[in-house]
């Protein structure tokens, strides 16, 4: 019977500070929310650190498949617009683009495109639940 293996777990912490924002923790990082009801401009809604949480994931991604594609690059960014609806509220999609700084072909961008969609957690997750579509393209 093959042997499975230990899952991997994590842990945050978050509290509210006042009627204006909470932070949240984990390991040695800190995080402010905006959970101000009429919202503020200096922290991440629950929704934008939503789609925070699957740009790191596209990243971080990228950042673990590279060496094993041997996919040369010189940054990457990635743009998200999610759509909320509002009942019952929900995150009905998320669309991305990722942006490539490369010199490799179209088809090893694919193949990079096709690596991190198959093994992001977040996105895998994601796109379980709701529409989640996005375009690869070299930087211009």
């Amino acid at each position: 019977m093959p042997q499975q293996a230990t899952p991997l777990t994590y842990d945050v912490t978050a509290w509210r500070v006042d009627a204006h924002g909470s932070l949240a923790t984990t390991k040695q990082a800190e995080i402010v929310l905006d959970t101000d009801v009429v919202g503020r401009t200096d922290a991440f809604n629950p929704a934008e650190l939503f789609l925070a949480a699957i740009a790191a994931c596209i990243i971080k991604g990228i950042e673990r498949v590279t060496p094993m594609l041997r996919f040369e690059l010189r940054g990457v960014e990635v743009r998200l617009h999610g759509v909320r609806q509002d009942a019952p509220p929900k995150m009905v999609s998320v669309d991305y683009e990722l942006i490539v700084d490369t010199d490799e072909t179209d088809q090893r961008l694919d193949l990079l495109h096709t690596n991190v969609r198959k093994y992001g957690t977040i996105s895998n997750t994601v796109a379980q639940a709701t529409k989640l579509e996005g375009v690869i393209r070299r930087k211009a």
